[in-house]
């Protein structure tokens, strides 16, 4: 076996050395990226107020509403304030046909101003990842996803529909942080039938609207949006929406859940319903109202 000269054990050191400087740049420059949005985030916080629930304030809702606090909540439970999750689950990369990838993210929130920033990574390939930075931060929407965490893929930001479906999920996610939606903490309920009411949330002057389906046990089973804006080819197309919710378990006296599927409600000449998450909840972490 002839041996290695200096000059190939130098380009064998260099082709290993530089991807490994790559990774190490990205996963440095998202970090700071990510610091820094969540430090937006946590300046736009503000105490919420009370801080404990009023069962009396549930008067006047809607009986399936109100069948849901006294479900999900414990008696004279604390106000959350903010919270922190870890996900681990599935990702649809695809637009058309279906391209599963495995993902783990974490999430802060703060309930007052309502806000989030999700951090993800979605395993595209043995050690090939994007990078998503997916928020609502003082009445704005974010969509950031960068391949290694460097190559910018997309850079969405601002007001209008964004900001509008950033707002929807967040309103959508609330069965993780069930307080947040008291009337107390500014969502109206509206009744629509036996087992589903309309919750509209504002927030700096844009309103959203999601209609709650409520399961036997009178806990959230499904949220649905008529209309949340879709990124297609970099075009915003407005389509039906469902979140779906399961498996849930007692959370500092709280139920939550810890499953949960998101989806487009496609026309069935379209494929119909159309699946691109489906995660569980890893790690759970709360701060409430002093």
């Amino acid at each position: 076996m002839p041996l290695l000269t200096p000059g190939l054990w130098a380009f064998i050191a260099m082709a290993v050395a530089v991807p490994i400087a790559i990774v190490a740049a990205g996963r440095w420059r998202w970090h700071v990226r990510t610091r820094a949005l969540t430090a937006r985030l946590a300046a736009t916080r503000e105490p919420p107020r009370p801080a404990r629930v009023d069962a009396r304030a549930l008067d006047g809702l809607p009986p399936v509403v109100q069948r849901y606090f006294r479900a999900a909540l414990p008696e004279g439970a604390r106000i959350i304030d903010t919270v922190s999750l870890a996900h681990a689950g599935r990702f649809d990369t695809g637009e058309t046909v279906e391209r599963w990838k495995p993902f783990t993210s974490h999430q802060c929130a703060v309930m007052h101003r309502p806000g989030f920033v999700w951090d993800g990574r979605i395993a595209m390939a043995p050690g090939i990842g994007v990078f998503v930075h997916d928020a609502y931060v003082a009445g704005e929407g974010l969509m950031h996803p960068a391949l290694l965490g460097l190559f910018r893929l997309a850079d969405l930001r601002g007001g209008g529909e964004l900001a509008r479906g950033e707002l929807m999920r967040f309103l959508a996610e609330a069965a993780w942080y069930p307080t947040a939606l008291l009337p107390s903490q500014g969502v109206c309920w509206e009744a629509i039938d036996d087992t589903s009411a309309r919750a509209t949330l504002t927030d700096a002057g844009l309103s959203v609207a999601l209609d709650f389906h409520f399961d036997a046990q009178g806990l959230i089973a499904s949220v649905r949006a008529q209309a949340r804006g879709r990124s297609i080819g970099g075009a915003m197309e407005m389509r039906p929406w469902e979140g779906r919710w399961s498996d849930y378990r007692l959370q500092h006296g709280m139920r939550v859940p810890m499953t949960g599927e998101v989806a487009w409600l496609l026309p069935p000449s379209e494929g119909g319903r159309k699946p691109y998450w489906r995660g569980t909840v890893t790690a759970l972490h709360y701060t409430f109202a002093a």
